[in-house]
């Protein structure tokens, strides 16, 4: 699609040799070829510092920042800040190896440069842009870092790159339409079309998301998912009678496992998967390199699977199971019950595709690619706990674990396996897209569903994105 009059073209390299090198460096991991990039043994994760890896220590910071509150307008979406920050860190690393081709910049430095350095100044430069008022406590984490590297030269010119590779990210993307004003959202009433959902009735979030020019996609609409199911269908009277059934907050056909697992998810998606990258990346003694290429592919991707749920959710507007439910208009299979309420309360934007979904597969089909779909970590949330305390679940693949991600949706009564199928598919679209991009890629890995999305779209997508 061309650019709209006075639209912003951002040109850059594709996300080169990273895709590749990501499947390359998961299969020396695993001691084996390139070309299969075979799983690994399973890893045991504990808590533990960064060690030293400032790359991983960066992306946690960003994480406790997005989950202070009110840490940045409401209307920008953090996965864009993650994938700002880590494409940063990716090119002041890569300037100094040159192990790959840069995202953003032309930047060079010496081979001797201090990497660490430059990834500590790129982070740094980045948050505390997009951060102003945690300014204070960036610079004392940047002081800390720099601490540890012994002065000189090669300190220096690791700082110069990094403040380089900052300033260059932040201005191509100073113009990429997340600063627009959200467009107003008004429902036509009809059957099947979104509205505003209880107990708070917010407007609808992210109205502009899906028009964000994407980090890696062409464009946001480039794996649009099909038209969902009309709400007079069989399908359709099948999958709202399910959440209807399990998805209650009183209901009686969900587990007690379902229950607690609906609450673990209740939060954001990405920040799941940020922390599962970072408890991986240090099981696996990732260094600074390795870590630099993972968190700049991992956070790309999902940037790019939320912009393109959100075009596919304002696209086709359609409505959440508590509408659907307690005004069952247009489906006589779908007996109406107008106290109906969910477990989990309902997110404000449209239903199709589900958010949990699409992120969750786009996030673990990166993951296995670089680490092999096998792998433990551990999730805690102290909401889904109760007494006597925090709920903490281990896990054991990737793959499963953006499955559960997904139907603990269904089982919070706030979207239907329609909607979960539907964003399976689309991160995973997006995921192979990336992974695929590069011609040193051996293979591209199939998605953690095991299924296979239409319009895979592996081609090189050349020198500029083009804002949709």
């Amino acid at each position: 699609m061309a650019p709209a009059a006075g639209a912003r073209v951002i040109q850059r390299r594709p996300l080169l040799a990273l895709a590749g090198a990501v499947l390359a460096l998961g299969a020396q991991h695993a001691g084996a070829p390139a070309a299969h990039a075979a799983p690994l043994a399973t890893a045991n994760v504990v808590a533990q510092p960064a060690r030293g890896n400032v790359v991983i220590e960066w992306n946690r910071t960003l994480l406790d920042i997005v989950r202070s509150p009110q840490a940045e307008p409401t209307t920008i979406h953090p996965t864009r800040n993650f994938a700002i920050m880590s494409a940063a860190v990716y090119d002041a690393v890569n300037a100094i190896s040159r192990a790959h081709p840069l995202y953003g910049s032309d930047l060079t430095a010496p081979l001797d440069a201090s990497r660490p350095a430059a990834a500590a100044e790129a982070a740094h430069d980045t948050l505390a842009a997009l951060y102003p008022a945690h300014k204070a406590g960036l610079d004392r984490q940047l002081s800390d870092d720099l601490a540890g590297i012994p002065d000189g030269r090669s300190e220096q010119e690791g700082i110069k790159v990094g403040a380089q590779a900052a300033h260059a990210i932040m201005t191509l993307r100073a113009h990429d339409g997340a600063g627009a004003t959200p467009p107003p959202y008004a429902t036509t009433g009809k059957p099947g079309d979104y509205r505003s959902t209880p107990p708070a009735f917010k407007a609808p979030e992210f109205t502009h998301w899906g028009d964000v020019t994407p980090f890696l996609l062409r464009t946001g609409h480039q794996f649009r998912p099909a038209v969902p199911l009309p709400s007079d269908s069989s399908a359709y009277a099948a999958a709202m009678n399910e959440v209807k059934s399990i998805g209650a907050a009183r209901s009686t056909t969900r587990t007690a496992e379902q229950t607690t697992l609906a609450k673990l998810w209740g939060g954001p998606a990405q920040n799941y998967w940020y922390d599962i990258a970072q408890q991986v990346a240090l099981a696996r003694h990732s260094d600074i390199d390795q870590s630099a290429d993972l968190f700049a592919l991992l956070n790309l991707t999902i940037a790019d699977a939320t912009i393109g749920i959100y075009d596919a959710k304002y696209t086709y507007r359609f409505w959440r199971p508590i509408t659907a439910i307690r005004l069952a208009a247009g489906n006589p299979q779908v007996k109406q019950d107008p106290k109906w309420t969910p477990l989990v309360t309902t997110p404000p934007d449209p239903s199709y595709p589900g958010m949990h979904s699409d992120i969750s597969t786009a996030a673990a089909t990166v993951l296995a690619a670089f680490y092999g779909d096998r792998n433990t970590f551990t999730l805690t949330s102290p909401a889904a706990g109760g007494n006597p305390g925090p709920y903490t679940k281990p896990y054991t693949s990737f793959s499963a674990t953006a499955t559960e991600a997904g139907l603990s949706r269904v089982w919070g009564g706030v979207h239907t396996r329609l909607d979960h199928e539907s964003g399976n598919e689309l991160g995973a679209a997006i995921a192979r897209y990336a992974l695929g991009q590069s011609k040193l890629a051996p293979a591209v890995p199939s998605s953690p569903t095991g299924k296979t999305p239409a319009g895979r779209g592996l081609e090189p997508n050349g020198n500029k994105i083009e804002k949709s």
